[in-house]
């Protein structure tokens, strides 16, 4: 049973900083790429920022150069440093990885975390 655990959230004034880990657990055999999505009240799911096991990293537009995605494989954990916030990212921030967990079958199964609320307000 493998389960994702967010934390980090919180509310900050504009211009402020906070970091959200994403942690693994469970029977893993090993993960593949991960990424962080958020959602804003009455709007669609989006991407935030990705990072594949190599450590490639892609983000959108909106958060370039204010938000960073790392990874620390040994804890099964994932990052996102984030500064200069605006309150256009006030939203649930969910952390996604993609998972091996037979080391015989090459199945890979996507978790997503339960989600972790930043509000970003004066």
């Amino acid at each position: 049973q493998v389960q994702l655990v967010e934390s980090g959230g919180g509310l900050v004034q504009p211009g402020g900083s906070l970091r959200l880990s994403c942690a693994a657990s469970g029977s893993i055999f090993s993960i593949n790429g991960m990424g962080w999505y958020r959602q804003a009240p009455g709007k669609q799911r989006e991407l935030v920022a990705t990072i594949s096991s190599g450590g490639s990293t892609n983000y959108a537009d909106s958060v370039k150069g204010r938000f960073t995605i790392s990874r620390d494989n040994a804890k099964n954990t994932m990052y996102l440093q984030m500064n200069s916030l605006k309150p256009e990212d006030t939203a649930v921030y969910y952390c996604k990885f993609y998972i091996v967990i037979l080391p015989h079958k090459a199945n890979e199964y996507i978790y997503w975390g339960q989600g972790t609320q930043v509000t970003v307000s004066s």
